[in-house]
């Protein structure tokens, strides 16, 4: 018998944790009374957070084998929502429209169709688990992502649609590829990003070509599989020229900071100084000077890390790592034991665009990666991502309740 009350403590209490943490960073951000959007802002956190919960227990209601019929319509329904976005979306103070206005809040379709992907790919897989892997089911699988990576590439968001790329192939190692088959996949993209100079790329495809050999692999793939990566380091150039300028910027940045220390760069130096300066205890909730004194962009958002850093310390940025630390290892393990079926195709997804998006971001506040404005979950400010999150948290918690009856 399905029940509210049959939660899992190790995926509800972090996840409970992290959303009022996050509260409190946003609250702490509006000391700054400079800055009248920040003031308030908690208090709509608090109403996000508290409908989360509404539907986590929600979730817990639904029968699983509702997500696996309805699978492809949740995908269907997305991408239409994620087309519509060209029509009818909005972007605020920003050129790129990612989300509809609907007066009360906005919603952000994107986030929606991180979670239908997951259900379409494991609906898909899970019905093919004994003839995969296969051409035929690797190429529909890789389709199913790149339409809605394509079509938020559009808007332009390639932070979030770099989730969608990582969904797919995550699914597609959780579903029985080898992780030399995943590296063939992926090679192509490393082919990419090593002929950014020619003597890298020579030195790749060099090792690429001698793997090949060692691990005897069929010579048509061989061959095939060659030409693509020959094909895409060609490319490269190409596709660099066509990014927008902030992309380019984003990514010259995250190599060398203080290569615009005043623009693009800017965002990482103050992100570091926030995190140094808040030592081992921090400087007290509200006095964070690089909180203050704004110094510190988009603090309830991508860098609400930083904040927590600077006002409560390494104990409370070693706190945040924690909870996300245990959220992702109980998912996992429960992904692991339900491995077998639409089950464990689905919590393995939904682990993995948390545990992906956990390491972006803190990473990117720490100067390790570029800034994808990607949100720190349960944690950043926003309705549809903290929504989804705790959507996610319910149906975690329903697949490690039911999984043996299912």
């Amino acid at each position: 018998m399905r029940s509210i009350f049959s939660i899992d403590l190790l995926i509800f209490i972090p996840a409970l944790l992290l959303s009022i943490i996050g509260i409190v960073g946003i609250y702490s951000t509006g000391f700054n009374t400079d800055y009248a959007i920040y003031q308030g802002m908690y208090l709509r956190q608090i109403v996000w957070v508290v409908l989360g919960l509404l539907l986590y227990f929600t979730v817990l209601l639904v029968p699983l084998r509702f997500h696996e019929v309805f699978a492809y319509v949740y995908y269907l329904a997305a991408i239409l929502l994620l087309v519509g976005i060209f029509i009818a979306g909005s972007g605020g103070a920003t050129k790129a429209a990612r989300w509809y206005d609907l007066g009360v809040f906005n919603f952000q379709p994107s986030e929606f169709a991180k979670l239908a992907l997951v259900f379409a790919l494991a609906r898909f897989l899970s019905y093919r688990k004994k003839r995969f892997p296969n051409a035929g089911s690797i190429i529909i699988t890789v389709l199913l992502g790149i339409i809605p990576f394509a079509l938020i590439v559009r808007q332009p968001d390639l932070g979030t649609a770099l989730v969608f790329g990582v969904i797919t192939m995550f699914m597609l190692y959780w579903a029985g590829l080898t992780l030399f088959q995943m590296f063939l996949f992926v090679s192509p993209f490393v082919s990419m990003t090593a002929a950014s100079h020619p003597i890298p790329w020579g030195v790749y495809m060099v090792i690429f070509i001698a793997l090949l050999f060692i691990t005897r692999t069929d010579l048509k793939i061989s061959l095939g599989i060659t030409v693509v990566n020959i094909a895409f380091g060609i490319l490269t150039p190409i596709l660099w020229n066509r990014l927008h300028e902030y992309q380019k910027l984003r990514i010259l940045t995250f190599l060398d900071p203080g290569r615009d220390p005043r623009g693009a760069g800017y965002q990482i130096i103050q992100s570091k100084i926030a995190l140094g300066s808040g030592g081992l205890f921090g400087r007290g909730l509200g006095e964070g000077t690089q909180t203050k004194l704004a110094y510190l962009p988009t603090q309830h958002t991508d860098f609400i890390y930083s904040v927590i850093g600077e006002e409560f310390g390494f104990l409370g940025a070693i706190v945040i790592l924690i909870l996300l630390a245990v959220f992702i290892s109980r998912g996992l393990m429960i992904a692991a034991k339900t491995r077998k079926g639409f089950l464990g195709l689905a919590a393995g997804g939904m682990i993995v665009i948390i545990a992906f998006q956990a390491v972006v971001n803190i990473g990117m506040t720490a100067g390790l990666m570029p800034v994808t404005g990607l949100p720190l979950p349960f944690v950043s400010y926003g309705g549809t991502s903290m929504l989804t999150f705790w959507i996610m948290a319910g149906l975690i918690t329903a697949i490690n309740r039911d999984w043996r009856i299912y």
